[in-house]
């Protein structure tokens, strides 16, 4: 079961994190980035799918500085919330606690060459794509609809990075897919028609199981293989 521990980032803020080892052999870390609700129970089932698979994973809570303990629900008033936080949290302080999840789950480890990926959903998805190339020493990244990539979609990743689209979702799929396949041509983007915007999330709301199926054994074949 994840547990609640604390991580210090670049500034020394110590941060929250959701943490689960590695159960089996081990193979690596895998960062886990939040949608715009905060370190809530969806959350929570992905470290623990994480760990069942192998990997130590870590989930920051990258709005702990704006709100500690920060959770919303998937109404208006929490979406309308999640997004001010996540607006509100600059994004190279979100990649510097990113990087210090890196650290936990590498050097604190003494295993420097250890593979340590990043998978990130909504906000998180935006995340996962934007330290693919801002911060050293990932071995992989997956990205679940992501509203940023679009717009830095040029930026050019140092490590395998795959992406996911759902067709009905307000982020336009083709455009992002164009826009990476312009600049980033190497990157897979994988875009499932019948899946909204969430879909790997498993409120019943949300939740589009084919769909989130499918993007899993996509992303822990990359981590895998990685």
């Amino acid at each position: 079961m994840a547990e609640t521990i604390r991580i210090a980032g670049p500034d020394g803020f110590e941060f929250a994190a959701l943490h689960a080892a590695a159960q089996g052999p081990r193979k690596g870390g895998v960062i886990v980035i939040q949608e715009i609700f905060g370190l809530d129970e969806y959350v929570a089932a992905d470290v623990e799918r994480w760990s069942k698979m192998g990997y130590e994973a870590v989930a920051p809570a990258l709005y702990d500085r704006r709100e500690p303990g920060f959770l919303a629900h998937h109404d208006d008033d929490g979406i309308k919330a999640g997004i001010a936080h996540a607006m509100g949290t600059p994004i190279d302080q979100a990649l510097g606690d990113i990087a210090a999840c890196r650290d936990l789950l590498k050097v604190a480890r003494n295993e420097k060459a250890e593979k340590v990926c990043i998978v990130g959903y909504c906000y998180g998805g935006s995340m996962a794509w934007l330290a693919a190339s801002k911060v050293e020493g990932l071995s992989a990244s997956s990205s679940y609809y992501g509203s940023m990539v679009q717009a830095n979609a040029a930026l050019k990743p140092a490590c395998p990075v795959i992406v996911h689209l759902a067709r009905n979702d307000g982020i336009p799929a083709d455009e992002v897919k164009d826009a990476l396949g312009q600049a980033n041509p190497g990157v897979p983007v994988y875009i499932y028609e019948d899946a909204g915007h969430g879909f790997n999330n498993e409120s019943p709301e949300r939740y589009n199981e084919p769909a989130a199926t499918l993007a899993r054994k996509r992303t822990l074949e990359l981590f895998d293989g990685a």
